[in-house]
């Protein structure tokens, strides 16, 4: 066997897929989509191994680095090689190459990240190759009714419009939390500086998928102190964006799917650890009160976790697919 590495060309890709067939994991089949030529702008490098047989090369692995856009404190690098090459240094040659662009990034940035599934030739490789854990991320679906509904002030219809609210995603106040919340939970690796049009084009506009925001407020505050009535909404505690389009029926109405509806819940950072238990809790029994809901939910995301890990041990929720690892150097 007789192995030669070169640079990414165009058609390398329907070659390789013939090749390895199937992804292994959700995550391989992410990364496949940034293999690709390597360029400038945005930063990526690629190199192919390929086995050469009578002078003829066939790619048989690839290797990609990249910088990101968000969380640009690492790189992202993905490694695959075919089925029937493994165990013999192709992927470790790779990641070495992979290392030494790395070492020329724009950015300075060299450290290196990967997502894997525990118990995968993925997850080896990346032990092998000095990558640890940072995060572990599980997608989580509660059914429905799994919480009790919250009562707010009187129990009245009143009461409850104070505090439960549709926001535009186009919110200047949603995208700042969104922002803000992003960031306390991603201390491991962090984001950036995310202004608010970054938020809304990462999360909150048409093309994220976004498509309806409900929000948890505080009770209403008086802008005047004690003894004057109340006037001033309260600010927000918590947010659900939803990104699962409801089906249509012939007459155009809405109608259920059936499929859990994928959301992305948190609280305000600022919240003491019962408040924003709380929060979430409330405003999670509410969404979930008729109709599925799947979340993806990080070792970091603490409130959210409270809330939901009683739930999978009674039966209430559960968790969808295998859990994913953040990996780093």
């Amino acid at each position: 066997m007789a192995i030669e590495y070169r640079e990414w060309r165009e058609g390398d890709d329907l070659t390789l897929l013939q090749i390895w067939g199937d992804p292994e994991t959700v995550q391989a089949g992410q990364f496949r989509g940034t293999l690709a030529p390597s360029s400038n702008a945005p930063w990526r490098r690629c190199i192919v191994a390929e086995d050469v047989v009578d002078g003829v090369g066939i790619p048989v692995a690839a290797g990609v680095v990249h910088e990101a856009t968000l969380h640009p404190e690492r790189l992202w690098v993905y490694v695959e090689v075919a089925r029937d090459h493994r165990r013999s240094g192709i992927g470790s040659t790779l990641l070495m190459m992979l290392r030494r662009e790395a070492e020329g990034s724009p950015s300075g940035v060299t450290r290196l990240r990967c997502k894997v599934e525990p118990g995968t030739s993925g997850a080896e490789f990346a032990k092998a190759a000095g990558l640890t854990p940072i995060q572990r991320s599980q997608l989580v679906v509660v059914e429905p009714g799994a919480l009790k509904l919250p009562v707010f002030g009187d129990g009245s219809e009143e009461a409850a419009s104070e505090r439960i609210e549709d926001l535009a995603t186009g919110s200047v106040e949603l995208s700042d939390l969104v922002g803000r919340y992003y960031t306390s939970v991603h201390t491991w690796d962090s984001p950036g500086e995310l202004s608010i049009p970054t938020v809304q084009r990462l999360f909150l506009d048409d093309l994220s998928g976004a498509h309806g925001a409900i929000v948890l407020r505080a009770p209403k505050a008086s802008a005047f102190g004690a003894g004057v009535a109340a006037s001033k909404k309260g600010k927000i505690q918590a947010f659900a964006i939803s990104y699962a389009q409801p089906e249509m029926g012939q007459g155009g109405e809405q109608q259920q799917s059936g499929q859990p509806s994928d959301v992305f819940l948190g609280h305000e950072p600022e919240l003491d650890g019962d408040q924003a238990r709380a929060a979430v809790r409330d405003l999670l029994a509410l969404i979930a009160y008729q109709h599925p809901v799947l979340m993806e939910m990080d070792d970091s995301m603490t409130a959210l976790r409270a809330v939901i890990e009683p739930l999978l041990e009674s039966g209430k929720a559960r968790r969808q697919g295998a859990e994913t690892f953040v990996v780093s150097d």
